[in-house]
């Protein structure tokens, strides 16, 4: 085992015009070697040798700070690259301060974060439950979970656990949520294998106010027909059907990437984990955009219709506020929901409205400063209303006359969204026989406003 915490005053190498380390005092040379390069051989680590290529290209003097990994050691310092005339063109190599330190792994809650985050991607059904582990919202991919589907919509009051069968005989009611995560289950309909997952939510000094759950299968779901969930006629052919052939292999990559940026397999250099990191993000924003697409070729297919309920618009602002509690923490934001003392009953479909409330919320959570308020108001009139108010920068007249089409992004690119959000709301808002409008001018925040029947 080699010993760390070695500092030098100063590390010496030097290069050729083909960007290989010919020379190099020890503690370089071990790097070379240890990321598996060769001396003399090309310069094996990454940011070292994109370095010495713009000195080399650009016939500069470069300083910058240095950081690598070898597999067991962090490296650090300050490297100086100057190039040489009299080298064929190669540069001189100084490290500065080199040090080199133990890599410390990440700590368990970060690990823990970075397990959850591969179940999710992993995951056949995503359910957020109350306190009382009771389902608020539910969503199912895979057209085997149809029946498990259809039953937690139908009594959405329900423990859980009556529509999910634990295996192990050691579980009995009342169902601890620390004691059920990682059991494993079978669910009526499915012949695969499944792994529950049940994660708090709130902060963890805190008493959850809800709960997570998951359905992870390691048997992916294979299909090649147009199965659709609740036995609907499938209008929703590309779409849908795209959605579920590629959210199993993505969702694969996803968290493979997650794994190997958490070095879960072994060491890696810095530079493949920010990669994998990459990898990850990238999957995540193609995963949104399938499913933007589905419901876009479902509000938009002949005879598209919403159930007409009674909806709590209070109470379904309190449960979409919380399902992007975390959301908010992390900028900071204060959202501010309807006080739950009161109703405001309207006529519509309530998971859709469910649907509206948090992409406008998320909206405004995205265009919000860190440290302001996102305020959410109902008014019961003639028709119901609820708004979601931000304090962002706001919309002139010419994007309030766009915000809802297909496509439209608020100006913001390269952010990965589809510019659907808001089209497949207004869109959903119609159908149940109301409307989403929209109140701004620049500078002064925007209020994005629902108007249902009243029931």
């Amino acid at each position: 085992m080699r010993a760390s915490g070695h500092n030098y005053a100063a590390v010496r190498g030097l290069t050729d015009a083909a960007d290989q380390l010919i020379e190099a005092d020890e503690p370089l040379a071990q790097l070379q070697l240890r990321c598996g390069g060769e001396l003399p051989g090309m310069i094996a680590v990454p940011e070292l040798l994109e370095l010495v290529r713009q000195s080399r290209r650009k016939n500069l003097r470069l300083a910058r700070e240095f950081h690598a990994f070898d597999g067991e050691d962090n490296i650090s310092g300050f490297v100086r690259i100057s190039p040489l005339r009299a080298n064929d063109g190669g540069c001189e190599v100084m490290v500065e301060n080199w040090r080199q330190d133990e890599h410390l792994g990440e700590d368990e809650q970060v690990l823990s974060n970075r397990m959850d985050n591969i179940d999710r991607m992993l995951a056949d059904l995503n359910a957020k439950l109350d306190r009382d582990l009771c389902a608020l919202t539910v969503e199912a991919k895979a057209p085997d979970l149809a029946e498990c589907l259809a039953a937690m919509m139908e009594k959405p009051r329900r423990p859980w656990s009556d529509f999910i069968e634990i295996i192990e005989d050691d579980y009995r009611q009342p169902l601890h949520w620390r004691l059920v995560d990682g059991a494993r289950a079978r669910v009526a309909g499915s012949e695969r294998d499944w792994r529950v997952r049940l994660m708090p939510l709130g902060l963890p000094s805190e008493v959850p106010y809800g709960f997570e759950l998951l359905l992870v299968s390691e048997q992916p779901w294979l299909t090649t027909n147009a199965e659709t969930l609740n036995g609907k006629e499938n209008y929703l052919a590309l779409g849908k059907t795209l959605t579920r052939v590629l959210r199993q292999p993505i969702s694969q990559i996803i968290g493979n990437a997650e794994t190997i940026r958490s070095r879960l397999a072994g060491p890696l250099r810095q530079e493949y984990t920010d990669y994998a990191s990459d990898i990850a993000s990238a999957g995540s924003h193609l995963l949104a955009l399938l499913d933007d697409l589905a419901d876009l070729e479902m509000v938009e297919a002949e005879g598209f219709a919403t159930a007409a309920d009674e909806v709590d618009l209070v109470d379904v602002a309190e449960r979409a506020a919380g399902i992007l509690g975390v959301k908010s923490v992390a900028k900071s934001i204060t959202v501010i929901s309807p006080d739950g003392k009161h109703k405001a009953i309207a006529k519509g479909e309530s998971r859709r409205v469910l649907q509206i409330l948090i992409n406008l919320i998320a909206n405004a959570i995205n265009y919000s400063p860190e440290g302001s308020t996102v305020e959410i108001t109902v008014s019961d009139g003639d028709q119901v209303t609820i708004s979601v108010s931000d304090e962002g920068p706001g919309l002139n007249e010419e994007q309030q006359l766009s915000i809802f089409k297909k496509f439209e992004r608020l100006g913001r690119e390269g952010d990965g969204g589809s510019g659907l959000g808001l089209y497949i709301s207004s869109r959903l808002a119609n159908a149940m026989d109301g409307a989403l409008s929209v109140e701004s001018a620049p500078g002064e925040g925007a209020k994005f406003t629902l108007s249902l029947p009243k029931a």
